[in-house]
């Protein structure tokens, strides 16, 4: 069986295009497995003697050791794509995983930040000043006696990173993208006089995109800051990655922790209770356009979405929405 998942999982990366997070967990998922099957002084079991029963089992002990449902459904579907391959490679005749039940699951519908609360977050970057002062380093500013610049309450730490920032967090929301296709980008994928962009989503699947006024204004006051880090990093050596739209301070395309963490940055420091991720933005695209009347069929192909049904959670973060606003305004509520 070892040898199958390993085939398995060349399959996913070559042929599927599958992500290296989806092969890193799809591989320990299957390795859980084959350890469950494998007690201590017992052979793995060939992939034609492994039926729904003891998949059923697997199930039933990774609900005793406490894991949560989506964990188990998430291992579930790894079982079943991998029973898949084999059917498909002739080592099975039937698929034993299709045998056993997907644990039921909570509806869980996306927080979404109003419109109105997303603006007022992104005008809070859009609103600094980048005087000379804001440039130089705390350390310096100290010595020459110079007041740190204050935008709202954000305080200028780096006004040059920031410009990047706003940015990346104008564009994530104008363009509804996955924070793995914004660190993707690259400068060959922007249209910028037409203010589009080409972007590679899972599966390796190209969409077009546009985005806005706003983001395409945070992008021109970004480029500068770009070169600066370019140039800066290519005069001492330092390898970089000119293709690259989203760089750190080093050069290099900036990471997906990365962008989670300046977002989580600038959130607290505008909101302590909101807890936003990179994804909360792609989720307030969405919402936003549906309640101001997109057609879903449209939303669908923004997002990359395969199928509609993955789209149609928006509506109901929109109909949740709604409801809070009639229980606030209506007087008999």
């Amino acid at each position: 069986m070892k040898k199958t998942v390993e085939k398995y999982l060349e399959y996913l990366r070559s042929v599927r295009n599958a992500s290296p997070h989806t092969l890193i967990n799809y591989g320990n998922d299957l390795e859980q497995f084959q350890t469950f099957l494998t007690p201590p002084g017992v052979d793995t079991p060939g992939v034609t003697k492994i039926d729904h029963q003891m998949i059923r089992e697997f199930m039933g002990h990774l609900h005793e050791l406490g894991m949560e449902k989506s964990s188990i459904a998430r291992k579930l579907a790894a079982l079943r794509s991998f029973f898949k391959y084999c059917v498909r490679e002739g080592l099975l005749k039937d698929n034993p995983a299709r045998l056993v039940p997907t644990p039921k699951l909570p509806k869980r519908i996306p927080a979404v930040l109003s419109a109105e609360e997303m603006s007022v977050f992104l005008d809070q970057l859009a609103g600094a000043k980048y005087a000379e002062a804001g440039r130089k380093s705390r350390k310096a500013r100290r010595r020459a006696g110079i007041a740190v610049p204050e935008m709202g309450i954000i305080k200028f730490e780096d006004s040059l990173l920031l410009r990047r920032d706003r940015a990346l967090l104008e564009l994530l929301y104008a363009a509804g993208l996955r924070v793995s296709e914004l660190t993707g980008l690259n400068l060959a994928d922007m249209e910028q006089k037409e203010q589009m962009l080409r972007v590679r989503g899972k599966g390796n699947k190209e969409r077009i995109v546009p985005y806005g006024s706003k983001a395409a204004e945070a992008l021109k006051s970004y480029w500068p800051v770009r070169d600066k880090l370019l140039y800066e990093n290519t005069a001492i050596r330092q390898k970089t990655n000119p293709e690259a739209v989203f760089l750190n301070y080093t050069g290099r395309r900036l990471t997906q922790r990365s962008v989670g963490r300046i977002l989580k940055k600038y959130a607290r420091l505008v909101n302590i209770n909101w807890d936003l991720h990179p994804h909360s933005l792609r989720h307030a695209f969405a919402t936003h356009l549906l309640a101001d009347g997109a057609d879903l069929r449209a939303i669908q192909e923004l997002l990359g979405h395969a199928s509609l049904s993955t789209t149609q959670k928006y509506t109901h973060a929109s109909i949740r929405q709604l409801m809070d606003i009639y229980d606030k305004a209506h007087p008999h509520a």
